[in-house]
């Protein structure tokens, strides 16, 4: 590659997912600045060094690497990375103490968990999973095992553990279907209108329980058995945050004491479950493939986000999803 006046670069490990994800907003891109034509990945930087001394924003996604300092010495000129996906975790730390700003769209990736999220609180308070159950078994609608009611969504009460993007943008769209929401997060400010509650009596007053917590130390295991029994005859668990954060052991054996109780579960630790776990095979369990995130369009909600952030650099703005090595320690 020999010296040019490329200003961005493609970098990622995995170049098709730069594919997926960017797709047609690649035009987009170079028509803000002048953009290397191909994907290099970590390796390759020292190979094509000399065409890197103009580079001021590199874009990623899904595979960005841990740059070392011998690789961020061939970027002299970089100014942003550009992250159109969720944690920036795993590479952020070296180029923000280099001075390189981080910018990740984890608001975007949050519109489609915080949506996938309400349409199984709404199933959840009509009881779906334990009608199609009991529909299933009894080849039609007579002499079904019926619950003591069926909760509906007016009135209802959803408890939202953790108010990070996510979880307050499930907070939001619950609001037009008159949905009263009860959170706990230790570390949020409380000038939202959202009564907060200590865990426990989120437990024992919610309907439908939303876990949207960080993986970090502090959460890991934090919802144990003993929170589990707790929770509302006929009421649901649902968990699209990681599933580090549950003690999974003791889930099964509610789940197993409780036949009333569902869990939706989008993840688990480790991910997939082992063939033996028990999972599978509990029909109070609706088990998914960490779908909730983004995927198909909505990979370009993520893209379009990076894009404006470039635009924003550009015209000397802030960026307005730049992540900061202060709010790494409780970032997912």
């Amino acid at each position: 590659m020999p010296p040019s006046s490329d200003r961005a670069l493609f970098l990622c490990q995995e170049p098709a997912a730069i594919d997926r994800v960017y797709a047609d907003r690649r035009e987009r891109i170079a028509g803000l600045l002048p953009t290397c034509g191909r994907v290099l990945r970590a390796e390759e930087l020292a190979e094509h060094a000399a065409a890197l001394a103009g580079v001021e924003v590199v874009f990623s996604t899904w595979g960005m690497p841990l740059l070392s300092a011998a690789q961020l010495r061939l970027l002299p000129r970089l100014r942003a990375v550009l992250y159109a996906a969720g944690s920036v975790k795993g590479f952020a730390i070296p180029l923000l103490e280099h001075g390189v700003q981080v910018s990740s769209a984890w608001q975007a990736n949050a519109v489609p968990v915080a949506e996938h999220t309400l349409a199984h609180i709404l199933l959840a308070l009509k009881q779906t999973l334990h009608w199609a159950r009991a529909v299933r078994a009894g080849r039609g609608y007579h002499d079904l095992i019926r619950p003591p009611a069926t909760t509906g969504a007016y009135g209802a009460t959803v408890g939202v553990i953790g108010l990070g993007a996510i979880g307050r943008r499930v907070a939001e769209l619950c609001r037009p279907f008159a949905l009263r929401v009860i959170a706990h997060d230790p570390a949020a400010g409380a000038a939202d209108g959202i009564e907060r509650v200590a865990l426990d009596e989120l437990m024992r007053r919610a309907d439908v329980v939303s876990l949207h917590a960080p993986w970090i130390p502090a959460t890991q295991g934090m919802i144990t058995g003993a929170l589990l029994r707790q929770m509302r005859p006929w009421s649901t668990f649902i968990n699209t945050a990681r599933g580090a954060l549950v003690r999974e052991d003791e889930l099964i054996t509610v789940l197993r004491e409780r036949p009333d109780l569902q869990a939706v579960l989008d993840v688990t630790w480790p991910e997939p479950p082992p063939r033996a776990s028990a999972l599978y095979d509990l029909d109070n369990v609706l088990l998914t493939p960490h779908i909730a995130g983004s995927a198909g369009n909505e990979l370009q909600r993520m893209a379009d986000s990076m894009v404006d952030e470039c635009a924003r650099l550009l015209a000397g703005e802030p960026l307005t999803h730049a992540v900061t090595l202060a709010m790494l320690p409780t970032m997912a």
